[in-house]
């Protein structure tokens, strides 16, 4: 509650059941409630519902209030005292949802499979709201995951990095075996016949298509044959296709290739007549002055 309550910027923007005058208030009366099925352990719930920063000019308190509500009865929490907070310390639009899980009747609001609902009713929510949805996994803020979550993109990141270096699958499993992930192969009954792949890190174990679609087996088969017969270029070849591009088409771009690539040249000719010949070296003019005195001659 303190957390919650006590945050610079934090304002409720809606409440249930409980004074809201002072945070101690708040706190008496949730364990009040908490009284009424005293053998509970954990009695208060703490979710947080947060939105994409491209959705902030249209989330209004009043918006976000309406879709906590809705959120709350599709998570079955129901009459029971509960708190929604809003938090300004972070760039993108989220509020804190504090409910307590001894209802108003005593009875325990169950906590079984909440992860699992929350993530349906969050997509459920947000198409039914049109919010921003990212194209990929790639604006993921890493640093804020935490346990299977944390585990689940490091996979992800490092799968997805080491299939584009392979040519086999075999090879991409001894890769990622360097990176203490490993890779377990799927078979179909007794044959040889790969039905599905799976990754494991530590002590959390995912199949390939539950980190993302595209790394089940059959579209990594897929990705990396695709690699096979296109081949990333390498620098040089870019700069080769460049070049001859520009013969055929001068545009502002490749015009400025050309002068960065002349210049490159340019600037490497310079420093090749700067260098010292051979002969001019302090090691061969000494070398050529002991001869010459051998023959006594002084230079």
């Amino acid at each position: 509650m303190r957390y919650v309550l006590e945050k610079e910027d934090a304002v409720i923007l809606d409440a249930a059941g409980v004074r809201i005058q002072q945070v101690s208030q708040v706190i008496n009366d949730f364990n009040l409630q908490r009284k009424l099925n005293p053998d509970l352990g954990k009695a208060v719930g703490h979710n947080v519902l947060s939105w994409s920063i491209n959705d902030t000019d249209r989330l209004t308190d009043e918006l976000m209030v309406n879709i906590a509500k809705d959120y709350l009865h599709k998570m079955k929490i129901r009459d029971t005292q509960y708190l929604v907070v809003k938090h300004n310390d972070r760039e993108h639009p989220h509020i804190h949802i504090v409910y307590n899980r001894v209802d108003n009747n005593g009875k325990t609001i169950s906590d079984n499979f909440q992860k699992e609902r929350n993530v349906k009713i969050a997509k459920e929510l947000t198409l039914k709201h049109g919010f921003h949805i990212a194209s990929g996994k790639e604006q993921v803020k890493r640093q804020q995951l935490k346990g299977g979550d944390k585990v689940k993109y490091e996979l992800f990141d490092a799968i997805r990095f080491a299939s584009k270096k392979v040519k086999t699958i075999d090879e991409l499993i001894r890769v990622l075996a360097k990176s203490g992930i490993t890779t377990y192969l799927k078979y179909k009954g007794k044959t040889e016949e790969v039905q599905g792949i799976s990754f494991s890190k530590g002590e959390y174990k995912f199949k390939g298509s539950e980190i993302d679609r595209s790394l089940s087996y059959a579209r990594l088969i897929q990705a990396i044959g695709q690699q096979q017969a296109n081949p990333e270029k390498s620098l040089a070849d870019q700069l080769r296709e460049a070049l001859r591009n520009n013969k055929q088409e001068k545009t502002p771009e490749t015009q400025s290739l050309k002068k960065i690539v002349s210049a490159g040249a340019e600037l490497f000719t310079e420093l090749m007549a700067n260098m010292p010949e051979e002969d001019d070296t302090p090691e061969i003019k000494r070398r050529k002055r002991n001869q010459e005195q051998s023959k006594g001659i002084s230079i």
